[in-house]
């Protein structure tokens, strides 16, 4: 479905002085979110010059909740800001298709949308397209440079942006400057800043961005008080090597984020900083994915949407699963046979699926990794092997190194792991959103399609939706996770907020290897509870969910607690939001078969209460098994019953404390 726009806007989109602006609408298929594009003046607006631009703005059942945010990019040999004329549009298409997942927030995933392309030129008549998405849970666009042949063309700078409304609150992450270890989308998010807040640092903000959007009807213009019109959450999708990753500048001018390119630094100053590609050239899209409540957004697969399907063949090899991990407790433990058959052990007696082999297993000291190999093998344990991804873009010394960034190494190693019965490897330190990096990735997920592994990055960028085209990428770290109990005594301190701020921002556009569940002193204590903890199972999605602790530390916990990590998934048919805001509250159920999980966290140094609906159940009755704080919080208090849609489920919860809960159908 497509609109013109009306007289009445067209008018009010032009100031003093300017030609007649056009403008296009396209329109969600229930009719709820509507993109308009506009080549207009807005002079007087944010900083938008006098001079005619493209702009886009995003409407919300009738409510505005993206103002006018501009768009354009300028190449080394042309730019494609001022002056461009309109050319024709293309027809509206409605796509309606579904596809399944292996794993993620849910095994059926519906891609509904109006897809429209609007195509101008610039002064020198080179045509720039623009390709725009509406979806009923948000919107999409992505620009196209059509032609054929010539000499590679190179993007200089995008002005590409978006405009947060005043008022609106932020949950967003500073983007790391380049170094050793960075960028590896590490940092704790800022907890609800007032939108145009610069970034503490000169790289920027990273994606997901996560903002509140005030009901100006409520609470008067440009006011943060009162109650939210919305919620809109800015990130890419579908980055596939023809170009690099973006995120935002370090300071927003008149609430305007606008996008930047990597930095030269990154990835050792290995790689162009500058995409480039021959034309024609397809960029990757940029998304905004849209809810009146968090709801939409936490269950939204958009990210997955956007990108191509998987090629045809055999994907029955391909399963998610949990993983025994030994290097939390014990950093040197890969460089011993004996402390890794541990965790095989571990997995073998939780019914667990896997059991990862971490860094500088390369160096064993006492035994070899064909003995944890064999090990695994006899008690029915899958092992996973980590690798560094360096190549010349890191000087990381964790071993091994310099097997996964040429094609004819990689796929030596490959074969060498499938013969040993190897299923995944987690490949770590990419330090860089470059091109050339983004090329990387997608290497290393052909080829270990070929050999059919699974594949975990760390060290990583964003997800950007490649599971739906490599449904065998099970995990991507890119998070500040459990691993930082190990190395920073300011974490304790800022997990339990933080934990809460990750379902609602970086785990709603992938799967996120938080590695959770820590009861125990890494180094430096948890003060989350013990719930708190075992929740994290459920709140944080992921294909292949790490448990960090000492095997001893799963051995002894308590029956329910640990049936309830025995049996808790590591792929949902479902994925429901019941409850919160970020900084504050996550509540989310995930369901597998007729079964129901549910997960809730408090992220407040104060008691949590109420109660949440269980409306979502089909019909019939369900036992449920609540698992919650003890009233010390390092331990569980269990409750039992029989519960049914029209019944509610307790929050009470410990300060940073937290509760699991799991509904059998009956």
């Amino acid at each position: 479905m497509t609109r013109a726009l009306n007289a009445g806007l067209l008018a009010g989109l032009c100031m003093s002085g300017c030609a007649a602006p056009q403008g296009w609408q396209v329109v969600s298929p229930g009719g709820g979110v509507t993109m308009t594009v506009a080549l207009a003046s807005l002079a007087g607006q944010a900083d938008y010059p006098g001079a005619a631009r493209l702009y886009y703005k995003v409407d919300l059942d009738g409510r505005e909740l993206v103002p006018f945010s501009p768009l354009g990019l300028v190449r080394q040999d042309a730019a494609f800001v001022d002056g461009l004329a309109f050319v024709r549009a293309g027809g509206a298409v409605k796509i309606r298709e579904s596809y399944a997942m292996p794993h993620g927030k849910r095994r059926l995933c519906r891609n509904d949308f109006v897809e429209r392309t609007l195509t101008f030129a610039n002064a020198q008549g080179e045509e720039l397209a623009l390709v725009v998405r509406a979806y009923d849970d948000g919107v999409a666009f992505r620009y196209v440079f059509p032609g054929g042949g010539g000499a590679p063309r190179t993007v200089i700078e995008e002005a590409t942006g978006f405009r947060a409304p005043a008022g609106s609150r932020a949950w967003i992450q500073p983007y790391d400057e380049a170094s050793q270890w960075t960028p590896a989308y590490e940092p704790l998010y800022r907890n609800g800043i007032l939108a145009g807040t610069p970034s503490p640092t000169r790289a920027g903000w990273a994606y997901p961005a996560l903002f509140r959007i005030p009901d100006p009807s409520a609470a008067g213009e440009g006011s943060e008080a009162g109650p939210a019109a919305g919620w809109a959450l800015f990130t890419e999708a579908a980055v596939d090597g023809g170009y690099c990753g973006t995120r935002f500048a370090a300071a927003p001018s008149g609430n305007v984020y606008r996008v930047r390119l990597p930095d030269a630094a990154e990835g050792n100053g290995v790689g162009a900083a500058l995409p480039s590609s021959r034309l024609p050239w397809t960029m990757p899209w940029r998304v905004i994915i849209l809810g009146k409540t968090l709801a939409p957004i936490v269950e939204s697969t958009l990210v997955l949407n956007l990108n191509p399907p998987a090629a045809g063949g055999d994907t029955g090899w391909i399963a998610p699963g949990r993983v025994a991990w030994s290097w939390w407790s014990d950093h040197d433990s890969p460089k011993s046979a004996d402390k890794l058959n541990a965790f095989v052990d571990l997995a073998a007696e939780m019914g667990w699926e896997y059991t990862l082999i971490d860094a500088n297993w390369n160096l064993m000291e006492q035994g070899t990794v064909q003995d944890v190999l064999d090990r695994a093998a006899t008690r029915g344990v899958g092992a996973l092997l980590w690798y560094n991804s360096g190549g010349p873009h890191n000087t990381v010394t964790e071993a091994p190194r310099d097997r996964m960034t040429t094609r004819e190494a990689r796929r030596a190693e490959f074969a060498w792991l499938r013969e040993r019965g190897v299923k995944g490897v987690k490949v770590d330190f990419f330090q860089s959103d470059k091109q050339n990096i983004m090329q990387l990735y997608l290497a290393i997920l052909q080829d270990a399609a070929d050999f059919k592994l699974l594949v975990n990055f760390h060290g990583c960028t964003l997800p950007r939706g490649w599971s739906r085209t490599y449904p065998h990428l099970l995990a991507m770290e890119a998070v500040r996770g459990a691993e930082c109990y190990t190395f920073d005594k300011d974490y304790p301190a800022a997990a339990f907020w933080h934990n809460t701020i990750l379902p609602f921002t970086r785990n709603v556009v992938g799967p996120m290897d938080y590695t959770p569940v820590a009861f125990t002193n890494g180094g430096n204590a948890p003060l989350t509870t013990w719930a708190h903890e075992l929740a994290l199972a459920v709140v944080f999605e992921c294909g292949l969910l790490h448990f960090a602790d000492r095997a001893a530390a799963f051995r002894e916990l308590p029956e329910p607690a640990k049936g309830f990590l025995r049996a808790v998934p590591a792929a949902w048919d479902d994925t429901r939001y019941l409850a919160g805001e970020p900084g504050s509250l996550a509540v989310i159920a995930r369901r597998r078969g007729n079964d129901w999980y549910v997960g809730g966290i408090n992220g407040l140094e104060s008691p949590a209460a109420g109660a949440c609906p269980l409306a979502f159940l089909d019909e019939g009755s369900y036992k449920l098994t609540r698992i919650g704080d003890d009233d010390r919080g390092r331990g569980f208090a269990a409750t039992t019953g029989t519960v049914t849609r029209a019944d509610a489920l307790s929050l009470r919860m410990l300060p940073r404390g937290g509760f699991a809960a799991v509904l059998a159908k009956q």
